[in-house]
Parts: C-alpha cells; structure tokens; sequence
C-alpha cells in the first residue's frame, strides 16, 4: 500500500477528523515505528508501520457509516459546543435500540433553528465532495416566510443575489428554484439552491426584504427526508452509489418531494389537555348537542318519548 499522510491515516482510523488529527500530529502525540513524529508532511504506511496515538496502536481503516438525520430545532451541528448546547451527536445516541456504526460527522451545516435533513458520515472524501461547491449538489428546503414576496421579488432570487458573507466580504449567489406551495400572509415557499454558503436561504430572502421564520431542508441530492424529527436511519447501498455520483457532479435524478407537514411535530412529549367545546370540531349531527340523560325514555301515548322517571301528575 502506497505511503499517506499521516493526518489523514489517523482520520481513516475514526480517531478524530483530519483537522484535529493535524494537532494530535503537532502536539508530540502520535508515534511512527516508536518515533514522535510532529511535521505535518510526513507519510506512513499503515500496513506496514506501527501508528500509535496516545500510545495506542491504530487498528487500521474504519468502515465507513452513512447516516440520514431529520435534525430538528434547538441543536447545533457539531460534534462538541464550547456553550453545551445540545450537539446532533446528542440526537445519534438517543434513539434505543440502534447504534451508529463509527465516529460519524456532519456533512456541511444547518444552523441551531433550522430543521431537517442532515447527512453525518466518515467517510471524508465524500463530505469532503458534497461540500466542494464544483459539484453543484441540489438541495431543497421548505420556507415560511414573513409577509408575502411578490413576483418581482421571486424572480430577483430566482437569478441570483448579493449577500454578505462572514468578514463582509459580498458574493452573488447561483441561480435558485422558488414555487409557491402554500399561500398566506406568512406564505410557504420551497427553495431549492447549488451551494451551500451560511445561512444562505436566510440572507437571500433577507436581501429582499422578507424575514425567515422557519426553515427545513427535504431534499439533500439523491436523497429525502423520510425520518421523524429527531431520528435517523442508515443509508443504502444504492443511496451511498447516487451520492457519489452527486458529489462528482454527474447529475442525479432528485426524489420526488416528500410529503412533509409544514408544521413540524413537537419533538418533546406533548402532555393532553382536555379541550374547551368551542376548540373541538364539530363532525356530531344535530342531536349530538342535546344534554346527555342516563335515564332511558319509553314511548308515550302521543308517539313522542317520556324519561321514565317523570311523575305523574294528578287531580285530586
């Protein structure tokens, strides 16, 4: 097997990513055949050279996972916060009976008030991939918007915008597909882009005037949101072959739009509550709306119904 970086050996390995395998590396904390190596640049064979990190031997390639996430409101995408805020990590070990398969990481970003699909792997040349802008993977998102954009609006995201970009700097996003599929003061737009820049589906609608207020991502190339919220499943191998095709910008038939509630169930137990009679619909007939007796009615002589504990009423 041909000599690798030694970053990216220890990243195939699932110890850490290839950014964090770098300061392990320049740290003083890997060894190569009982030698501490800390230059970036050098290579090792892990058939045939001993890698130990922190003084444990590497076992060699981990397989490689593939996991679709329905990510919802409220947490960050990332492997660790600084702030201890709920982490997508968290979402991966709360489901019981299931358990991911290696050290997985997420596959670009959806920020903590944002919802939906979310791709985490270890394979990093593929994320690595996805994320190239070259590649020109297609996602989709469903948006609630504040007030209602008109034509002329649409149109001008349609071809594209200036937004700006973290340290100021202003870029022209690539052209977008919008249609229209709910209507209302606060409308439903689905929105479908090219790239992936930071908060970019916010800035776009920001630019022209219109607030984001919610925001969920059903389409990621190839693949669908078909996971409730706060669940993930793994992907198949036929998933995994169409995200390769993807991410080498071969373009891929999409799956037809999911169909999504615009309103998100709530991920948190939800407690019952008993309902006031003018929340509750009304599918009773008429007679439904009468006061309820358990006393049973007989016939009277006029043909109409009696209860049977009336009294008699007599002259005497």
């Amino acid at each position: 097997m041909p000599a690798e970086r030694l970053q990216k050996i220890i990243a195939a390995a699932g110890i850490a990513s290839r950014r964090k395998a770098e300061e392990l590396i320049t740290s003083g904390r890997v060894q190569v055949n009982g030698q501490v190596v800390i230059e970036l640049g050098t290579k090792a064979d892990p058939e045939q050279d001993h890698i130990r990190v922190d003084g444990k031997l590497l076992q060699g390639p981990e397989r490689f996972t593939y996991v679709a996430l329905n990510k919802p409101k409220g947490y960050v995408t990332t492997v660790s916060d600084e702030k201890k805020r709920p982490t997508v990590m968290d979402l991966l070990q709360r489901m019981k009976g299931q358990k991911v398969k290696g050290r997985v990481y997420p596959v670009g970003r959806l920020d903590w008030a944002s919802e939906g699909l979310l791709l985490m792997t270890n394979d990093g040349a593929l994320a690595n991939a996805l994320m190239k802008a070259s590649s020109n993977v297609p996602k989709t998102y469903v948006v609630k918007v504040a007030g209602q954009p008109d034509e002329a609006k649409l149109d001008k995201l349609r071809r594209g915008v200036s937004i700006a970009e973290k340290g100021g700097r202003r870029v022209r996003t690539a052209p977008a597909k919008i249609r229209l599929i709910r209507e209302g003061d606060n409308p439903w737009l689905e929105v479908t882009i090219i790239e992936g820049r930071n908060r970019q589906v916010r800035k776009m609608f920001e630019e022209v005037g219109h607030h984001v207020e919610k925001i969920r991502r059903v389409q990621y190339g190839p693949l669908a949101l078909d996971v409730p919220p706060g669940d993930w499943r793994n992907l198949t191998l036929l998933e995994v072959a169409k995200l390769k095709t993807a991410a080498s910008g071969v373009r891929v038939a999409a799956p037809p739009s999911p169909n999504i509630p615009l309103r998100a169930p709530k991920t948190s137990p939800i407690v019952p509550r008993r309902a006031s009679a003018s929340s509750q619909p009304s599918f009773a007939t008429k007679s439904s709306h009468a006061p309820h007796s358990n006393k049973r009615s007989r016939p009277s002589r006029s043909g109409t119904s009696k209860p049977t504990g009336a009294r008699k009423h007599r002259r005497d």
